[in-house]
């Protein structure tokens, strides 16, 4: 198998578990609790919470009409994932953090791309807080992207870096 294929293979695979795991955590959420039901794992600081969000991140326009919802993170999710792939496909092949981080982002993307078309809205329950100050509920799909995005982000940094060394610099004995 040359690299390109691996390169496809790979992303299937992490798009397939992130995905899967993702969406066997829903369901298993929503059959074995009630709406907006808690469960204490760790008192003060992690809950089994079944929400259901609306919106986007944070709530982000869950007051909007379900209708212009609906249209609006279908179109911004066939977009992102387009953008996805754009970038997956022009990551040198070698390139294999990189290849996780895009496949980590669009596997997270296509889970909730699935609620949001099943239900119109996402299944949330992972629920951390201390004291006063309190996450917003989250999922598997949304921890892919998290830790995605934060991988990029520090993909980007050292290869911006990179790409201001001099030659001499960038050399292992220097």
């Amino acid at each position: 198998m040359n690299s390109r294929a691996h390169r496809f293979v790979l992303l299937g695979i992490v798009v397939c578990t992130i995905v899967s795991l993702d969406q066997i955590t829903k369901a298993y959420i929503a059959n074995s609790m009630m709406l907006h039901e808690s469960l204490a794992i760790i008192p003060g600081f992690f809950h089994l919470t079944y929400i259901r969000n609306p919106g986007a991140a944070f709530g982000i326009m869950g007051t909007t009409s379900s209708g212009f919802r609906l249209i609006f993170f279908f179109l911004t999710s066939l977009f992102a994932m387009g953008l996805l792939l754009t970038i997956f496909l022009r990551l040198d092949p070698r390139d294999w953090w990189g290849q996780l981080t895009i496949a980590s982002i669009f596997g997270g993307a296509i889970g909730n791309f699935i609620d949001r078309i099943q239900y119109g809205e996402v299944i949330d329950f992972l629920d951390f807080f201390v004291k006063g100050y309190h996450w917003p509920a989250f999922n598997v799909a949304d921890m892919a992207i998290s830790v995605g995005v934060c991988s990029l982000l520090v993909l980007f940094a050292f290869d911006k870096r990179r790409s201001h060394l001099t030659p001499q610099e960038d050399s292992p004995l220097s």
